[in-house]
């Protein structure tokens, strides 16, 4: 067990009775230094029904989500200059048997942060926890670039003192995308590796995922994510690559061109740069629409050629006379009669801001309709093909 001192086992607990002794004492088996998160309890006395192992409880008064007791451990464990946390789910989906794969590549690669990739070729896996994942992974590639089979696992490996390192906002379950978007950013290598995964039916399994409250936090942290990595500003490299110098595309356009067309996306990414490539063609930006969409495109790692080639639809006259009918009536509760295109072109100095207005209004219906509908298209060219 010597390898294994400087790495601990943390379970955030909340209202897991039923499950989190048999973990504890499975657990043991693989590794010798577990910490556990009460994360504001109220089901059983943590203290009192552990009380024969070896585990080290932290306990939250107050329910304060997984992200906090992710981060109370992450205090704890770097006072005690632990090499690395290994993060494991106490409903009783991950099995300790894979904790020593964990170990192993900890001790291979100790600045990484490693996701346990879970096994969904199973039928017990819910419909919703399979988009779910799908929907969290296509965010992350938009995020970072990069690619990760399960962004959502919970089963996870961090470097300690990395970890400590990032500026981290998240405490409800939004913490575990966040955090694995910082630290790709940093530099932080994010491996995967394969785990078995348990999903019990009906009750007997207990999640404290909140469908509406916390998808809204995801949502909103998502949001956040994707506003920086719009801002044109280097991140703050945590680990160093030997990186070769990169060659400017924009010195070799016929190697640009190639580049847009060897884009390969699924049918998800596609639609939400469809939608992305509508608003931005939508909003009044005279003479900069495909400036804009390639800028946000690049940063997003958005397929450019369907968001540059979506804009033909929004081409004047017919969405800027739209907008400005849809800004003019929500400004004063009138229709603009005379929709001639001279008169539009005569006034269209006293129309700009109703243009704006209803830009902003309407791009973002826009957007959804060009998402489901290419969405629905891609959706069928790919089954088709996979056929």
């Amino acid at each position: 067990m010597e390898n294994r001192q400087n790495i601990w086992l943390v379970i955030p607990v909340f209202n897991n009775s039923k499950t989190i002794k048999k973990i504890v004492d499975q657990s043991f088996n693989y590794i010798n230094k577990i910490l556990v998160i009460d994360d504001g309890s109220t089901d059983d006395n943590l203290t009192e029904l552990l009380k024969d192992t070896k585990v080290k409880i932290i306990r939250h008064e107050n329910n304060r989500g997984k992200g906090a007791a992710i981060l109370t451990a992450l205090d704890y464990l770097s006072k005690k200059n632990a090499e690395s946390m290994i993060t494991m789910d106490a409903d009783g989906q991950h099995l300790p048997e894979d904790i020593p794969s964990f170990i192993n590549a900890v001790h291979t690669d100790q600045k990484a942060l490693f996701i346990g990739a879970r096994n969904f070729n199973q039928s017990s896996i819910p419909g919703t926890s399979r988009f779910g994942r799908k929907f969290s992974n296509m965010w992350f590639k938009i995020e970072t670039g990069k690619v990760c089979s399960d962004t959502q696992s919970g089963f996870r490996a961090y470097p300690v003192n990395l970890l400590s390192k990032l500026n981290l906002h998240g405490s409800f379950y939004d913490f575990e995308i966040e955090v694995i978007a910082r630290a790709s950013w940093a530099g932080i290598p994010i491996r995967e590796i394969n785990i078995s995964v348990v999903y019990e039916k009906g009750d007997a399994r207990v999640s404290h995922f909140r469908k509406i409250k916390d998808n809204w936090r995801i949502t909103l942290m998502h949001t956040r994510l994707v506003g920086r990595k719009l801002v044109p500003l280097p991140h703050k490299q945590l680990v160093d690559h030997d990186k070769k110098p990169k060659e400017s595309l924009l010195l070799h356009p016929i190697k640009f061109f190639k580049m847009l067309l060897k884009e390969n996306t699924s049918p998800m990414e596609l639609a939400v740069s469809a939608a992305t490539g509508s608003i931005l063609a939508v909003l009044p930006l005279i003479g900069l629409h495909s400036v804009a969409i390639i800028y946000v495109t690049a940063r997003l790692h958005l397929n450019k050629i369907m968001a540059l080639s979506i804009q033909v639809l929004y081409s004047p006259p017919f969405v800027p006379f739209v907008c400005i009918e849809a800004g003019h009536y929500i400004r004063t509760g009138t229709f603009i009669l005379d929709l001639s295109f001279e008169h539009f072109k005569l006034n269209l100095h006293n129309y700009f801001f109703d243009w704006v207005i209803g830009s902003f209004v309407l791009a973002p219906l826009y957007g959804i309709v060009a998402y489901f509908a290419v969405y629905f298209i891609a959706s069928k060219i790919q089954k088709k093909m996979d056929e």
